[in-house]
């Protein structure tokens, strides 16, 4: 795997997606709720994304560069973090992006690797099929 890891700026969490990427959106011109709450959380600081933020962003492969990180630390703290669904949300969120980004961030990687051995029994209790998917997954990123 090749290391690209990404120098962000010191106060990178006080800042928008907006503002980190440089990519201001227009108003959303769909009805669909997500669409409208994708277009909204662009806007939010990434300091104050909550567990649903991130699962829908990060759901939407959407910021993964910037929410990521943030999204491991709420699984460092509680690797069943629930959004709006279920206990676990945001940990499937994050198991299903791209494996490209895994591929460019293998230091994001090895974190979600570590965070998941951590939790193993925990997680294998409440959802062995997410483990065995991300195993399998490994041996496609390693």
């Amino acid at each position: 795997m090749k290391s690209t890891k990404t120098k962000y700026e010191n106060n990178w969490e006080e800042k928008s997606l907006e503002n980190l990427e440089k990519d201001f959106w227009s108003e959303a011109t769909s009805d669909s709720r997500l669409v409208k709450t994708c277009h909204l959380l662009r806007k939010k600081t990434i300091k104050n994304f909550e567990i649903e933020d991130l699962r829908v962003m990060i759901g939407q492969n959407i910021g993964l560069k910037f929410l990521i990180p943030s999204a491991l630390n709420k699984l460092t703290a509680d690797i069943l973090a629930e959004g709006d669904y279920c206990k676990g949300d945001l940990l499937k969120s994050v198991l299903t992006i791209e494996a490209k980004f895994w591929t460019e961030r293998p230091d994001l990687f090895n974190k979600l690797d570590k965070v998941i051995q951590d939790n193993s029994e925990l997680l294998n209790q409440h959802m062995p099929e997410l483990i065995r998917d991300f195993e399998n997954q490994k041996t496609i990123i390693k």
